[in-house]
C-alpha cells in the first residue's frame, strides 16, 4: 500500500482505524516503505497520543510476527514485567522484580533489551549471568524447569531491521515503545507495565483490554517514572476481563516509607548490579529494595497470587529474606548457559 493517504491523515491530525494501523503496519514491517516515509510516520504518530485501536492495530500486526517462545507454560499464567522506557532510570526495578516474582512463584516471561543508558534488562541480566543471547529452545527451557525467562527483544523481532536504524536515529521515543509491552514473546496475559508519560496509561490499559489481557496493571509515577515509585503516588490503571479501573497508589499504603528519588537512581551498570546483588542477598535493606518489592508485589497481584498490591509486597519481602529470590537467580543462569 501506499503511505501517503495514512500520512495526510496524521497531519490533519486525525487518527487511524485498526485497519488503517494494521495495513501500515503491515507494509512498514514488510520492508516496502523508505527510510523517509518510515521516519515521517513515527514522527507524526509521536506528536500526539495514540488511540486505544491505534494501539491494537500495530500491536497485532507485531504479534503476527514475532518470533514466538514455544514454552509448555499456559500463557494464560505467564507474567511480564516489561515498560515502555522512555522514562528517567533507576536501577533496572522490572528485571528484579521479576525474579522476586519468579522466586514467589509466578511464572515470568521477562521481555526486554539494552538500553541507551548501558544499565536496562539486558546488561543488568547479563552483568548478573544470565545469557542473553541464549536460543528459543533454552529460553523456554528456563521458562518450564525454573519460572523465570528472558525474552532478548532483538531475538524476537526480525520484522523490526527496517525499521531499527529510523527508530535510533530518531531522537524522542516512539510508538514503538509502547508496542514492546503489548508483544511478549511468549505471549503473557498478565502484566506489569510502566509508561513513561502519564497521558498512554489510559490508552495502553484500553488496548490491553481489547488485545485480551487477562490482569494488568499500567502504572506512571508522579515523578516520572515508568514504575511504582518509591519517592511519590502513581497513577494506575487496573485491566481485568471486565474493564478498566483507575486507581491511584502511593508508598505509604504499602506499609513503605517514601524516600528521594534520587535514593534509588544508579549511577552507572556496575552501581546498578551492585544494588541487584544487595537486594537478592538480603544485604540492602533501604529504598531500593522497597522500590523492588512495589514491584515484585504487583506482579503477584496480577498473577492473582495475591488479593491486593499490599500484601504482595509482604509476600516478596518474606522471599527474599529467606533466600528464595537469590536462588531463583542461581538457577536461571545457569540454565541459560546450556
Amino acid at each position: 500500500m501506499s503511505i501517503a493517504p495514512v500520512l495526510r491523515l496524521l497531519l490533519d491530525r486525525r487518527s487511524l482505524t485498526i485497519d488503517q494501523m494494521r495495513d501500515a503496519f503491515r507494509t512498514m514491517l514488510a520492508g516496502e516503505l523508505s527510510p523517509g516515509e518510515i521516519g515521517a510516520f513515527l514522527a507524526l504518530l509521536a506528536t500526539r497520543v495514540p488511540s486505544a485501536d491505534e494501539l491494537v492495530g500495530s500491536a497485532q500486526v507485531m504479534r503476527d510476527n514475532v518470533d514466538r517462545l514455544a514454552s509448555k507454560v499456559d500463557p494464560e499464567h505467564i507474567v511480564d514485567t516489561c515498560g515502555t522506557g522512555g522514562a528517567p532510570k533507576t536501577f533496572n526495578v522490572s528485571s528484579l522484580a521479576a525474579i522476586v516474582a519468579a522466586a514467589a512463584g509466578a511464572r515470568v516471561a521477562k521481555h526486554g533489551n539494552r538500553s541507551r543508558t548501558g544499565r536496562g534488562s539486558g546488561e543488568v541480566l547479563d552483568a548478573l549471568g544470565v545469557r542473553l543471547e541464549a536460543p528459543l529452545e533454552v529460553q523456554a527451557a528456563c521458562l518450564d524447569e525454573v519460572g523465570i525467562t528472558f525474552c532478548f527483544a532483538q531475538r524476537h523481532h526480525p520484522a523490526m531491521r527496517s525499521v531499527a536504524p529510523v527508530r535510533q536515529a530518531l531522537p524522542f521515543p516512539t510508538i514503538f515503545n509502547l508496542l514492546g509491552p503489548l508483544t511478549n514473546p511468549a505471549g503473557a496475559k498478565r502484566q506489569v507495565l510502566g509508561v513513561y508519560d502519564p497521558r498512554f496509561v489510559e490508552p495502553v490499559a484500553q488496548a490491553l483490554h481489547a488485545l485480551g489481557t487477562s490482569k494488568a496493571v499500567v502504572v506512571h509515577s508522579d515523578d516520572g517514572l515508568d514504575e511504582l515509585s518509591i519517592s511519590a503516588g502513581s497513577e494506575v490503571a487496573l485491566v481485568t476481563p471486565q474493564g478498566v479501573e483507575r486507581l491511584r497508589i502511593v508508598p505509604e499504603e504499602l506499609g513503605l516509607e517514601r524516600a528521594p528519588r534520587e535514593t534509588v537512581v544508579a549511577e552507572d551498570l556496575a552501581h546498578a548490579v551492585r544494588l541487584a546483588q544487595g537486594i537478592l542477598a538480603g544485604d540492602e535493606r533501604g529504598p531500593p529494595r522497597d522500590a523492588v518489592l512495589m514491584s515484585a508485589g504487583a506482579a503477584l497481584f496480577v498473577d492473582d497470587r495475591v488479593p491486593s498490591i499490599a500484601e504482595g509486597v509482604r509476600v516478596a519481602g518474606e522471599t527474599i529474606d529467606s533466600g528464595a529470590a537469590r536462588a531463583k537467580l542461581d538457577a536461571w543462569a545457569k540454565i541459560s548457559q546450556r
